[in-house]
């Protein structure tokens, strides 16, 4: 894991704010989706990519029911019936 440089405080409702210069070279925009995980003693900050629920493809996505299924796989589940 690469060290930014940048010290962050947590502020009285548990917020942190992402400095502009590390948003901007990951590509984060207001409103962007993150996923947040635990290790150990460390918090991780992860951009949000949404994958098929069937494979992992993250390619040809389609929302159903708030979960996305990759084209690939709901061709395979509607020969299925």
């Amino acid at each position: 894991m690469k060290k930014s440089g940048e010290l962050c405080k947590v502020d009285a409702l548990g917020r942190i704010v992402i400095p502009v210069r590390l948003r901007r070279s990951l590509g984060l925009k207001t409103n962007d989706p993150l996923e947040v995980y635990t290790n150990d003693d460390e918090i991780v900050l992860r951009k949000y990519i949404p994958v098929c629920v069937f494979c992992g493809s993250e390619e040809d996505l389609i929302l159903y029911k708030s979960k996305y299924v990759c084209a690939e796989c709901a061709a395979q589940i509607s020969q299925a019936d």
